[in-house]
């Protein structure tokens, strides 16, 4: 089997820095109400700033998912990957502009190239990396010789506060009482953002300056033993099971915002650390797969910094004690960008003098929808 390497990495974010005192003026409040649970969620999550394809001003929406997607990988162009050499675009992206055609096939409109093969990978944070798999995996059995993966989200359209009016004029009794949505739609407007990265693959590594070699890339789900945390597109019903919008009528999408971002955030706090970090981890180091005492860099993608010392205590548990110093994230400045986090995180890694050869790099990439978890080993070339 063939070795896989990462030569370029490009990130866009849209527009400028949004910081906590902003928020509510870019995405609108609810109810013409501000939200009582934000400051508790963002003294709790300690992002301070992140960026929103919605214009400050108008509030109208700046990028959509594609176009955020296709800068990103317009950037990887501008440093200079050869465009016409890409065979494949493998895409994830839980929250693509139209249920059809599908999102990696709109990126590809978007850059109005060349013939290739694109694939789009559904799900939440761990799509961007179930993309780069594709890739990975392609490029390693002989089928292309070069090929981009890209994570995006651009969820900010769905969590502007217009979003909430019908079902709020549909509880005005409740809403006199609380002036708030449910605890599950609010929670996500204060932890999510926008954002697109873009990586290019190929089986040679620079010869100028450093590449990334892919080593592993471990994911698995736990949705055989855990309910449904994190969704849209449905509501989740008193015993554990989801009810998907098909089954509603036309007017109950709005009434009940049925296509917003919601999380079970109590089912969050006591699995999320077990099930993405521990028994994950435990399995790769039954398996011999890394030397935790190897690993000079480990990329968390945490939601939150509320999670980072649980992080690091269930690693502990698990047996792989990488000590904090040397991590390396993003959230606080970048904020959380679902599946492109862990693009971003290593676009600003991999384009500063950090890296040096022969290093190894862990990344984590958890996803809460009904629990999974990825994990990718890397090695500085």
């Amino acid at each position: 089997m063939r070795e896989v390497y990462i030569n370029k990495i490009a990130a866009f974010l849209p527009n400028e820095a949004v910081d906590n005192d902003n928020i509510e003026k870019v995405l609108g409040q609810v109810a013409d109400k501000p939200s009582r649970a934000k400051r508790v969620i963002l003294r709790s999550n300690k992002i301070k700033t992140r960026y929103y394809a919605i214009d400050p001003k108008t509030r109208e929406m700046t990028h959509t998912n594609a176009q955020l997607t296709a800068n990103a990988i317009k950037n990887l162009v501008s440093e200079g990957l050869d465009l016409s050499s890409v065979e494949l675009l493998s895409c994830g992206t839980t929250t693509p502009d139209q249920i059809m055609p599908n999102h990696a096939s709109m990126v590809h409109g978007e850059l109005e190239c060349h013939p290739m093969e694109v694939v789009a990978t559904s799900g939440i944070c761990l799509c961007g990396v179930s993309a780069l798999k594709y890739a990975f995996n392609a490029l390693k059995a002989g089928e292309i010789e070069s090929a981009i993966a890209t994570g995006s989200e651009n969820v900010s359209s769905m969590m502007r506060g217009e979003n909430f009016k019908p079902e709020v004029e549909s509880k005005v009794d409740e809403l006199e009482k609380h002036h708030e949505i449910a605890f599950e739609k609010d929670f996500l407007r204060w932890m999510l953002s926008d954002g697109a990265g873009a990586i290019a693959l190929s089986l040679q590594p620079n010869t100028d300056k450093i590449s990334l070699k892919i080593d592993k890339i471990f994911s698995v789900s736990y949705a055989n033993e855990m309910p449904t945390c994190m969704y849209a597109g449905g509501e989740k019903l008193n015993d554990g099971s989801l009810r998907g919008w098909k089954t509603y009528e036309p007017k109950e999408w709005l009434e009940k915002s049925i296509f917003a971002i919601k999380q079970d955030v109590k089912l969050l706090n006591e699995n999320v650390m077990e099930y993405t970090v521990a028994k994950a981890l435990s399995t790769m180091l039954q398996k011999g797969m890394f030397d935790p005492k190897d690993i000079d860099w480990f990329l968390p993608h945490y939601s939150s910094g509320f999670f980072r010392d649980e992080v690091y205590q269930k690693m502990k548990k698990a047996g792989c004690d990488i000590p904090q110093h040397k991590w390396f994230t993003n959230l606080p400045y970048k904020g959380n960008t679902g599946s492109a986090s862990i693009y971003i995180m290593l676009e600003e890694i991999f384009n500063s003098d950090k890296l040096k050869k022969g290093e190894k790099i862990l990344c984590y990439i958890p996803e809460s929808g009904r629990f999974s978890t990825a994990f990718m080993l890397l090695e500085v070339v």
